[in-house]
């Protein structure tokens, strides 16, 4: 198979032709990975550190294991673009996260090698589980790889499943990637041989039997042995959690030493024990300087210069709903030195960053542990303070049972800023905000509102830091602002009260969030066409303004809702408003348009909008086709 004169990355397609190279080969295929993985995130932008930080793990797994008859799960997957080369994926590799491309995630529709699709985090040992104890159930071969970074390990679920893995036996491994400040000594010459030596079989052989013997002893002398054991690799090597929890636990290894990596594998994947553990340490962004030397170590980034690092900068513009928000709440807490924050994990992502310089005592990072974040906020809004949980859209749903028991039930006022809200281009359905008007807006006691625009963001966090009576939600997209003027001093919003932002006679528009730009936009095509337009900013989807709603429903020929939001949300409301009331009798015609009942792919944002005609043209053509259409009743957009 080999041509000296060919590099080695051109000469594997697939693990299968990897397996074919000699292991001391394995060096030089993972440094030509290295950069392949390199030039295509220049191309593409994407997660590129972790990715980089992988490589020799990446290489090492598909090497040692029968993929994808043994099945290995990423977690998360920021990381699994050397993965994706290795799979059969590498002529496509410059599509990622593009529009008809590669998902920047783990997908089954992708590839057999993919068979867990992930992309939020520590969901990986769990469905790693699952793929052991299916095959051991079933009498099949097979091993289950579970690689999971020390940041996910700070998720309830990791141990949840890793309680549970015993009935895996030994068909279950988990690899955690330590790739932040290490939870164990230095690697070394010693720890590194260790590892091998923990792990050969002769070891476990050896460990076997001395179990075997100790469990005939007196009971005091088998607890005696059995702490010993413990004991004596806990302190080379730590790992006695790991232990507690029915894992045996082998490093840490240094894993970027495919030396290393390779045999300690080999003894793992043969091993007659059962679950174990392997503690890999590796560096984010491991061999391209640029990111070694960033505080993030490029873990997302824009298109970028090979050479230099350099990455494309955005046009000037308006400023993100991020960094409004941020400023906002800053200047809140400076009013009010109850306002503090909290966080999952997402300091920078949220803007809570720059929150936490200024209030240090303040401002909490619970690491990836959404429940734990919202219950935490709702124990401090009970002891009288006033607590903002930033999470993204996508990753409150991780904590809808505390949503419900912990804060709505009790009707306690933890104000939650919703980032990331709608469609989010590139990061595609996995990280989309489509669901948190409906999961929101169905409860009692809660309050949700969307910003239009930056000012209207202000008003919302100040309305929420001052709402005392119960919960509250904010939300916001991702990108920038459309460019109106911040407010130098904030308005508190009455709660429940929208605006009408265009006055007209026959079609009224009723809009939720940022798509009333495009709403406006519809209103100008509309009046071109003899058709007089109203425009109203509901402000709020929960409680609704009933008043403006039924004056706008009476009033005009036709009205539309518009939210950037799932089926169930905004226009559901409206809907029920109107049936409530009696006005569907009355032959009114009130069309819907929300996101389509779909998980939409990635792309540019814009796009993804006109593809679900949530822009202009599309709210034009459903109040054309509506007044075109001469039954009475109601009817939806979209199917």
């Amino acid at each position: 198979m080999n041509n000296p004169s060919t590099p080695l990355l051109d000469q594997v397609q697939w693990p299968s032709d990897l397996r074919r190279l000699n292991p001391d080969q394995l060096a030089q295929l993972a440094d030509e990975l290295r950069q392949e993985v390199i030039s295509a995130v220049g191309v593409t932008g994407g997660h590129l550190g972790s990715g980089l930080g992988v490589v020799e793990l990446t290489t090492a797994i598909h090497y040692v294991f029968d993929t994808p008859e043994d099945k290995l799960v990423w977690d998360v997957g920021h990381q699994c673009y050397p993965h994706k080369i290795l799979t059969g994926r590498r002529d496509r590799i410059r599509t990622l996260r593009q529009g008809g491309g590669l998902s920047g995630f783990t997908r089954r529709a992708e590839s057999e090698y993919d068979p867990f699709g992930a992309a939020h985090s520590s969901t990986s040992i769990s469905a790693a589980l699952g793929f052991a104890v299916a095959n051991k159930l079933a009498d099949r071969p097979g091993k289950a790889i579970a690689v999971i970074g020390d940041g996910a390990m700070s998720a309830g679920m990791a141990y949840e499943a890793m309680n549970n893995a015993r009935a895996a036996g030994n068909r279950l491994i988990v690899i955690l990637n330590d790739n932040d400040m290490s939870i164990a000594p230095p690697v070394g010459g010693l720890s590194a041989y260790l590892a091998r030596l923990v792990s050969s079989r002769e070891f476990l052989g050896l460990r076997g039997l001395a179990r075997r013997f100790a469990r005939k002893l007196p009971r005091p002398l088998h607890n005696a042995a059995r702490k010993t054991d413990e004991f004596a690799r806990g302190m080379a090597m730590g790992g006695t959690l790991f232990e507690e929890l029915g894992f045996y636990y082998v490093g840490p290894i240094d894993g970027h030493n495919l030396d290393q990596l390779i045999p300690v594998l080999e003894n793992v994947r043969d091993a007659a024990e059962g679950p174990c553990l392997i503690h890999v340490v590796t560096q984010k962004g491991k061999g391209y300087a640029p990111a070694e030397a960033a505080a993030d170590k490029y873990h997302g980034v824009q298109k970028f210069d090979v050479v230099t690092g350099a990455q494309a900068k955005a046009p000037p513009g308006p400023p993100s709903y991020t960094s409004v928000f941020a400023k906002a709440l800053i200047a809140e807490a400076e009013r009010d030195e109850r306002i503090c924050a909290i966080t999952a994990a997402m300091p920078s992502g949220t803007g809570l960053d720059s929150f936490a310089e200024a209030f240090p005592d303040r401002s909490f990072d619970v690491g990836i542990a959404e429940q734990h974040a919202v219950t935490f906020a709702a124990g401090l809004a009970a002891q009288g303070m006033r607590p903002f949980c930033a999470i993204y859209s996508t990753f409150l749903q991780r904590a809808y049972d505390q949503v419900v028991h912990d804060v709505a039930i009790q009707n306690l006022p933890v104000r939650f800023a919703i980032d990331r809200a709608g469609l989010v281009g590139a990061d595609g359905s996995t990280h989309a905000g489509s669901f948190d008007i409906a999961y929101l807006a169905t409860l009692p006691n809660m309050v949700v509102m969307a910003a239009a625009d930056e000012a209207e963001l202000v008003h919302m966090v100040h309305t929420c830091a001052l709402h005392d009576d119960g919960p509250a939600a904010v939300r916001y997209p991702r990108g920038n602002g459309v460019g109106v003027a911040l407010p130098a001093v904030p308005q508190r919003l009455e709660i429940g009260k929208g605006r009408i932002v265009r006055e007209g006679r026959q079609v009224a528009i009723l809009s939720l969030g940022t798509r009333l730009e495009e709403a406006l936009k519809a209103a100008e095509a509309l009046e071109a066409k003899g058709l007089s337009t109203t425009v109203a900013d509901l402000r709020f989807a929960k409680p609704l303004d009933e008043t403006l709603i039924r004056r706008l429903l009476t009033t005009h020929e036709v009205a539309v809702t518009i939210e950037e939001g799932a089926i169930g949300g905004l226009g559901a409301h409206v809907l029920t408003l109107a049936s409530d009331c009696g006005l569907i009798d009355n032959g009114l015609k009130l069309r819907t348009m929300r996101l389509p009942d779909i998980f939409q792919d990635q792309d540019k944002p814009e796009k993804q909008y006109a593809d679900a005609k949530l822009d202009a043209a599309g709210i034009v053509d459903t109040v054309l086709t509506a007044l075109r259409h001469n039954s009475a009743g109601v009817e939806t957009a979209r199917a």
